[in-house]
This record gives structure tokens, sequence and C-alpha cells, in this order.
């Protein structure tokens, strides 16, 4: 098990730790009805954070935030000598709390995505886990939410009887839910991207040899040209330059500014 604490990559604090780690804090913080807020980063988040100083804020006052991607990871060994021999990939780390979750007897709630994908959802998660509970499942909205939908949306968890809640409304607004409700559900939640419909069989993951070198933008890129194009061209350059900066003793800033703006999306 590895715990090593938060670290600074370009003025996101990300915590050092793997599967098995994370998992069991979860695990235990479900079994005692703790509040856990949990998000695993890519390129991407980080660079959310880098860009948005009231989401770096939001990102570093959350209680764990993994590294989903390859580059982040090796930002880590990089800068710190952290040792990580591998990341806590969102699809695979929904599947390490799934399973989980049905040794220990916890319903679990997915909230976001599409009907659709929510369905399917269910319907593989049962076929590989067949006494995993599934407290309820609610789709995004694709909008903000009101104040009266999100004292609605933290009743109907609360009343699911739910131990966990998996957070799909993609980066960044997941992380923005999860720091909004962090407080007002006592039970993890954690944001898990993509993994939703990676796992329904409506997107399709990158070959083991594309992710293990960090080429899953590559793959992700040439399924959806005209969504990700601007993401992958202009923040995976970004991210490089800058964490070279930081290699050669730039400091980032981690401070971040409170959140001033009402943006909660559901």
């Amino acid at each position: 098990m590895i715990d090593r604490g938060k670290q600074n990559v370009l003025g996101v604090m990300v915590n050092v730790v793997d599967y098995e780690t994370i998992v069991e804090k979860i695990i235990s913080s479900a079994l005692h009805r703790r509040t856990l807020a949990v998000t695993a980063l890519a390129v991407h988040g980080v660079m959310t954070g880098v860009m948005d100083a009231e989401h770096k804020y939001r990102l570093n006052h959350l209680d764990f935030v993994v590294p989903d991607g390859q580059p982040v990871r090796w930002a880590l060994n990089l800068l710190y000598s952290a040792g990580l021999s591998d990341r806590v990939y969102g699809p695979d780390f929904t599947l390490k709390i799934c399973e989980a979750a049905e040794r220990e007897g916890l319903p679990v709630y997915f909230y976001g995505a599409t009907p659709q994908i929510l369905c399917l959802l269910q319907q593989r998660l049962h076929d590989r886990f067949k006494n995993l509970k599934i407290a309820g499942t609610r789709p995004s909205r694709f909008r903000s939410l009101l104040p009266h939908e999100q004292d609605s949306v933290v009743d109907e968890i609360c009343s699911s009887g739910a131990a966990i809640v998996f957070v799909g409304l993609g980066c960044p607004r997941q992380e923005v839910w999860a720091y909004e409700f962090r407080n007002r559900l006592p039970l993890p939640v954690i944001s898990v991207g993509a993994a939703f419909a990676f796992h329904a069989g409506l997107l399709a993951q990158a070959p083991g040899w594309m992710q293990r070198h960090g080429l899953e933008w590559l793959f992700r890129l040439c399924c959806e040209p005209r969504r990700l194009w601007r993401r992958y061209a202009l923040l995976n350059p970004a991210f490089l330059v800058l964490l070279w900066l930081q290699a050669l003793g730039l400091g980032f800033d981690a401070r971040g500014e409170f959140p001033t703006r009402d943006i909660l999306y559901g």
C-alpha cells in the first residue's frame, strides 16, 4: 500500500496513492458513514485547476485527488520520486470499488450521464458483480441545479440507502459537484469521469499498450476528434511545458481563490 500524502503538480495537490490504499479508505468511510470527496484527474483535470483559480480551490479542498492519467503519475515520480508503478485509472478504479462494495454489502449509487448509459451500466455491473447492491441512479439534467433541486438530490441519495456515490458528469463539472455536496452527504462521493460510458459499452477504451504508454488521449482523439481536439492540442503541450518549468524550480501556488460563482451542474 502506498500513501505519501498530497504533492503539488502545477498548483493542484495530487495524492500519491495506489488502488489498494484509496479503495480501503473509501470502504472505511462508507462503513462508518463518513463524508469523503474523491476525484481521479488526468492532464485535462489538472489543467482545469491551473487555468481557473476558483476551481483550483475546489480541487485542493477535496479529500483525495488521485492520478488518473499516466502523465500525472509520471509528474509525481519526476518531481517527488513518488515511486508509483501504476496510475489510479477511473474505469478500473470504479470496478475495484464495486468489487469491494459487493464484498462488504455496501449499496452504491450512480449520478450523471444519460438514462440509456445508466441502464446499460447497471446491466453490465450486475453481470459482473452478481451481489452488488445498486441503491439508485439519477441521470444528469445537463444544466445547473436550482437550490430546491440540490436539496432533492441530497434527500434522494440519503433515503436510497446508498453507502457510496459515483458521479459521472465529466470534468470539471463532477469535481464541482463533489466539492459542493461533500459536506451534505455522509458517505464517499467518487468522481470517475467517463467510466459510466466505458462500462456501459458505449465508449471504447484504448488498448492496454496505449494506456501504459500514456497514449490514451490519442485513442480518444481519434474516436471523438471534433469534441476533443482543442483539449488535447492545447492542454497537453501546456501541461508538458509547465511541468518542465516546475522541474526546473518554478513554484506553483496551490491556494486558489474561494469560489464565488454558483455553477453547480447536475
